[in-house]
């Protein structure tokens, strides 16, 4: 696989059959109204554990991704539909990439929602695909060998998006603060 992520800090997935292209971003300071948008949709607050209610809560969520990104701990991208040109189309998701200080640069958790009119499209499991085999392709060596996908048991489209990226199944996790549900574990491991 060929270095995708370009000088621009970007990552292109070429279109699938009928779906068109992929273009992963990073998030910006003009972004602050998608994501009031996709945290007032009930199906994504639902599975966070942070209300994103007004200008302020967004400019505190696109500055966490901002400072991950600067810092190593977290790499956020917006999911956005790719246009014919050097501009992205709109954003259609979140995806993200995160290291704990516990499993160092070996283990990475990735994350991701969709916004509502971009579901039942293949976006969340292109993305992550494209994602996961960037990740460990880029991040090689620095020994990342597993990815780790959480979610809470009854997220089925979480789970079904895990399976189609190729993530499996590894364990039920039990709940935990602030989670109030059982989760499941899916991984995908290097090679």
């Amino acid at each position: 696989m060929t270095d995708m992520l370009g000088a621009t800090g970007t990552l292109r997935v070429p279109a699938a059959g009928a779906a068109g292209g992929l273009v992963l971003r990073a998030w910006r300071a003009d972004d602050a109204e998608t994501v009031i948008e996709a945290y007032g949709d009930p199906d994504i607050a639902r599975w966070t554990t942070r209300a994103i209610a007004g200008p302020e809560d967004a400019q505190w969520w696109l500055d966490l991704q901002r400072r991950g990104r600067e810092d190593g701990t977290r790499l956020s991208f917006a999911i956005c539909a790719d246009q014919l040109g050097p501009a992205e189309g709109s954003v259609l998701g979140n995806i993200s990439l995160r290291w704990s200080e516990d499993t160092g640069r070996e283990v990475a958790e990735v994350g991701y929602w969709t916004m509502a009119h971009a579901r039942g499209h293949g976006v969340a499991p292109r993305a992550l695909e494209a994602l996961s085999a960037w990740a460990f392709e880029a991040f090689a060596h620095d020994g990342l060998r597993r990815v780790e996908l959480l979610h809470q048991v009854d997220n089925l489209a979480s789970c079904r998006v895990a399976e189609k990226g190729g993530y499996r199944f590894e364990r039920i996790l039990p709940a935990h603060p602030p989670y109030p549900r059982d989760g499941h574990l899916h991984v995908r491991e290097a090679g």
